[in-house]
This record gives structure tokens, C-alpha cells and sequence, in this order.
């Protein structure tokens, strides 16, 4: 079954937690971004983890593989559930980081390209979307080899990295919206069910449920779309 993941991208602990209220009990993990982590540090992968959420660390950690390795085994003993690092800080870099997060219950997956970015984002000369097409199942099979324990794409570039990985793919698709839910500032956007039908495991949404009037009511329509996604036509 494909989980949700819920963007917790709110200025603060006290936000997180009446938040994490509103939510209601559920499976789905609170994602904590740069927003969050950056105001309230440490302090709010615990208060989500007291109150029985799993926390998945969206830090994309992008630095020398020493660096990626302390700071992965500082979210292992926090105990958050996933950890993102970038697929672009190589291979060495992201073995470290699993080295890092090893002997806790920690997972690290590794971000390809940003749904925010497309081939018009890259700088003159590297524009054509062939580029964009190309590196991301290259970044993928990389950083899966380097044992990482799954990706970040977009849902619809899952098909051509499946092509490249031809492995059971644990595939995180952040910019995900519910049917009809606007795209805000993403670009490589996909609704709940069409990233269901591509493959994803862990759908990321944010605004269209955060931003709600209701988000415990806007995540449960998610989940019903999500449901509806696997039933037979």
C-alpha cells in the first residue's frame, strides 16, 4: 500500500503539535523540513515521535561525506524514520550517510531533482529536457548502489527510473496534490492517483491538506483518493 507523508511546514513546535491535533490519529509520517527543523531543531522530531508519528527528516543533506555521516547518525539517535540526503553529493556521500544512520532504524533516501526544477531551471546550454530525463535514473542507480534505501523523484519520472533500477523501488514523490488542488511554486506536480498508478510508496503532500480549512478532513479525502487508486476499473 502506498503511505502518505503530510509536510509539516509550519514556523514552529507549537504549529507542529496543534498541527499533528488536527491531523488526528493515522499512519502517515510528519515530514520535517528546513522551515520546521531550523526553528524548533531537535526538539520537534521528539515531541512528533512521543506522540507516536513517524518523522521523516527532509534535511536533503548535501556536504563532505564525514560530514553527512555525523550528521546522519545525529538523526538515527534522534529516531527519525527517514532522512533525505542529496543523490548529488555522489556516492561516497551517500554511502556515508547510511553508514552513519546505521545500527538505528533510520533509512536514507536520496533526492534526484527537485520537483520545483525542470529543464528550463538549468543554466544556458544545459537546457534541453533529454538532460533532466537522463540524470535523474542515473542519480537513482547511483545512489541505490551506494545502498541507499530508496529515492526522491517526481511521480512521473518513475517509469523511465524503473527502466534504469529494474528493482523493487522504495520511491518517495514529493509535489503531490489531490484532484484539482492548485500547483503552488512546483512544476513536476502529479495527483494522488496518478502517482499511485506510477508506483510511488510515499506520497508527500502539504498545501492542499495543511492549508485546508480542515487538514483532518482534507487528509482523509487523500486517503480515500489513494484508496480509490488501487481499485480494480
Amino acid at each position: 500500500m502506498t503511505e502518505i507523508a503530510i509536510a509539516f511546514d509550519v514556523p514552529g513546535l507549537d504549529d507542529a503539535l496543534a498541527l499533528d491535533e488536527q491531523l488526528g490519529a493515522g499512519p502517515e509520517y510528519a515530514k520535517v523540513g528546513l522551515e520546521l527543523f531550523t526553528a524548533a531543531g531537535p526538539e520537534v522530531v521528539r515531541a512528533l515521535k512521543a506522540r507516536g508519528r513517524r518523522v521523516f527528516l527532509d534535511l536533503k543533506l548535501h556536504d563532505i561525506p564525514n560530514t553527512v555521516k555525523r550528521a546522519a547518525a545525529s538523526a538515527a539517535r534522534l529516531g527519525a524514520d527517514l532522512l533525505t540526503v542529496h543523490a548529488l553529493g555522489g556516492a561516497p556521500m551517500v554511502a556515508a550517510a547510511v553508514e552513519g544512520a546505521r545500527g538505528g532504524n533510520t533509512r536514507v533516501v536520496a533526492v534526484t531533482i527537485l520537483t520545483s526544477f525542470d529543464a528550463f531551471s538549468l543554466p544556458p546550454g544545459m537546457s534541453h529536457p533529454f538532460h533532466g530525463m537522463i540524470v535523474i535514473p542515473q542519480l537513482a542507480e547511483m545512489a541505490i548502489g551506494a545502498g541507499a534505501h530508496g529515492i526522491v523523484c517526481a511521480a512521473r519520472d518513475l517509469p523511465f527510473v524503473q527502466q534504469f533500477c529494474r528493482k523493487p523501488l522504495f520511491a518517495v514523490t514529493p509535489g503531490i496534490r489531490p484532484a484539482g488542488a492548485p500547483a503552488h511554486d512546483q512544476i513536476r506536480v502529479s495527483t494522488v492517483t496518478e502517482a499511485v498508478q506510477l508506483g510511488s510508496s510515499l506520497l508527500v503532500l502539504g498545501r492542499p491538506v495543511t492549508g485546508a480549512p480542515d487538514p483532518g478532513a482534507a487528509l482523509a479525502a487523500a486517503r480515500a483518493e489513494r484508496d480509490a487508486a488501487f481499485a480494480p476499473a
